[in-house]
């Protein structure tokens, strides 16, 4: 992964971060809780990064 494309997930995750944020308290935990899944989701899918890499 370049820089430049670890650059625009971060800036995704802290975009979807302040959306969260901006929500009522009420709604906030599920909004996490699917953000989590999401993310949980992707990782799982990703290819396995050989040790040291």
């Amino acid at each position: 992964m370049t820089e430049d494309t670890e650059d625009r997930i971060d800036e995704g995750l802290v975009s979807r971060v302040r959306v969260v944020e901006a929500q009522p308290l009420e709604t906030r935990a599920a909004a996490y809780a699917s953000l989590h899944d999401e993310l949980a989701h992707r990782l799982e899918q990703a290819p396995n990064a050989p040790a040291g890499a």
